[in-house]
């Protein structure tokens, strides 16, 4: 049987009555409820500061706590794998769940998925460089960074390569390496250039055609970086 919803005005005077001193049973006896029903009011009370009604529980969850564990651990651990991996991989275990309901549960722990940048593959050394480049430079002054000519060569896709690519992270982790896409600058499909600019604009740009070595970057550089240097 359902227990009697007592009124708001009601679970408000129990509450005063407790304020001014009055023991459950007193308080029971003067308005004529269980004593058990002042006790749960009057905790209900110190727990949230309120005598309203507080929002009803939702349907219960169709996934064990296990299960939701699992798909949050899975997405964390494969932070590009798909919505539809994780229906499989649920489905597998006798989980039979839609992928929105999969994609609630990531969100609430803080798991969206985003777009993966794409970042130049690096090996530790390169890394180790960039990083001295960047601390040797840290007192240089923007008038200094204006006469600075930049080159370097890159890759353009021709066909559909550079398709977007979705991962599951939390805020403020774009950058983290599980979280991009490394890049490399020679591949199949794709065409190379180089090319050159600075503060006060874009250099030259030139094809590269076939394999990219020393003498011939040293050719492109030659032929190429002090002309636009000089136009810029």
């Amino acid at each position: 049987m359902k227990n009697k919803e007592h009124t708001r005005q009601v679970r408000d005077t129990v509450v005063e009555k407790f304020k001014a001193g009055f023991g459950y049973k007193k308080i029971s006896q003067a308005l004529n409820i269980p004593r058990s029903t002042v006790q749960a009011i009057i905790l209900k009370w110190k727990e949230y500061q309120t005598t309203a009604n507080l929002p009803r529980p939702g349907r219960p969850s169709k996934l064990s706590a296990h299960t939701r564990r699992r798909l949050i651990r899975d997405a964390a651990k494969r932070p590009m794998i798909t919505l539809d991996e994780l229906q499989r991989s649920t489905a597998e275990v006798g989980d039979s769940v839609h992928r929105t309901t999969i994609s609630r549960i990531l969100h609430k722990s803080g798991l969206y998925g985003r777009v993966a940048r794409r970042k130049p593959f690096l090996k530790d050394i390169h890394k180790k460089c960039r990083l001295k480049f960047a601390t040797s430079h840290l007192g240089d002054t923007p008038n200094m960074w204006k006469k600075v000519l930049w080159s370097d060569e890159t890759k353009i896709e021709l066909f559909g390569n550079n398709a977007k690519r979705y991962v599951w992270r939390k805020s403020n982790t774009a950058h983290h390496p599980e979280h991009t896409i490394p890049t490399v600058k020679h591949g199949g499909g794709s065409i190379m250039v180089w090319a050159c600019f600075s503060s006060a604009g874009t250099g030259k740009m030139v094809k590269i055609d076939g394999k990219m070595d020393g003498a011939k970057y040293r050719t492109i550089l030659d032929g190429n970086l002090m002309e636009s240097a000089k136009d810029l």
